[in-house]
């Protein structure tokens, strides 16, 4: 064999081991809700950390954020994610009723498949110009609401229920509760598609009074935006919003990924993924994590769906379908 050979034979050797180790590190894809990246930009981060300390392998975590119903049904339509991680179970079991989640999802993992959860607060100019405290305030004239549609995002759905529920919480009834989301609807100026979408028209488009989103949406504006652009505004009472998470069964068997998608939701259970939620403004379920954050999450009165529309499902149906209440009370501007 003469040197030309040697070489060519050497640079084979050298591509199909680079070409071994590609394959031979794991990729997972998370796809997400909205306003969740910044957060599972850093669990990624630490997930791989740990999970090349604990096996010694590398993986590689890719992540794709939307609106969450939007999410859902992409992954439905042929998205191979590895695990969804959504902010309403009626996404996940959606998912679930056309086989590619497993059926009996929320038993998979702890807490219903929920490490998280988060509620839903009111972002308001530096300032606070409009004086703007608690519900009520949102259905005064002139003050414009910046929401996302609830029929593709959680985030919109979440606000909706919020909004409905409070007045509940108030012993209101059904009737008055119907009365006062519609009164907030006729404040929107414009639906967002998503959470993010709905920050981007409140501060860079510079529409809108208020917005209403994600507790944890305070430190990722304070992110991108920069400190001191909004306030902060605890309402009295608001729903909790649990982040459920599961591992997409039909994409997680065509590519021998269940045991890495396993470890990745489980990490979410762990104090460092529970800190790391902390430090988001994301709710940990970890008592005492949750009781070391106490001066990021304020004291609020909250409500889960279950106390006044039966289960996220049946609030589904009634509010969110087509032909629903939202869809009654609505007009498209």
């Amino acid at each position: 064999m003469n040197f030309k050979q040697k070489a060519t034979l050497a640079l084979a050797v050298i591509a199909l081991t680079a070409s071994n180790l590609v394959a031979a590190q794991t990729t997972l894809l998370n796809v997400s809700y909205d306003v969740a990246r910044e957060f599972y930009k850093d669990i990624n981060t630490a997930f791989i950390a740990n999970y090349k300390k604990t096996t010694g392998k590398d993986i590689k975590i890719d992540q794709a954020h939307a609106g969450s119903s939007a999410q859902a049904r992409a992954v439905n339509d042929g998205l191979e994610a590895d695990v969804v991680t959504f902010n309403t179970s009626t996404d996940v079991d959606f998912l679930a009723s056309t086989g590619v989640v497993a059926k009996d999802w929320t038993k998979k993992f702890a807490n219903n498949a929920a490490p998280t959860s988060s509620t839903m607060l009111f972002l308001v100019r530096n300032g606070n110009p409009k004086g703007i405290k608690d519900w009520d305030d949102l259905v005064k004239p002139g003050v414009q609401v910046i929401v996302v549609n609830p029929k593709t995002g959680g985030n919109g759905r979440m606000a909706y229920l919020a909004a409905w529920g409070q007045v509940r919480k108030k012993g209101g009834t059904d009737a008055q509760a119907q009365e006062f989301v519609s009164k907030l609807y006729k404040n929107v100026p414009v639906l967002a598609k998503g959470g993010r979408d709905a920050t981007t028209i409140f501060l860079q488009r510079n529409i809108g009074d208020v917005l209403i989103t994600f507790e944890s949406e305070v430190v990722s504006v304070d992110k991108e935006f920069g400190a001191g652009k909004v306030d902060a505004i605890h309402p009295s009472s608001s729903i909790v919003a649990e982040n459920p998470v599961a591992v997409v069964e039909r994409t997680v068997a065509k590519k021998g990924t269940a045991e890495q998608a396993k470890a990745y939701l489980n990490f979410l259970y762990s104090d460092e993924g529970q800190e790391i939620a902390a430090q988001h403004a994301i709710r940990p379920t970890n008592a005492a994590i949750l009781k070391k954050y106490g001066n990021v999450f304020k004291p609020i009165s909250l409500f889960r769906a279950e106390d006044y529309f039966g289960s996220f499902a049946e609030a589904q149906k009634v509010h969110f379908n087509d032909g629903g209440q939202f869809d009654k009370l609505y007009t498209v501007k």
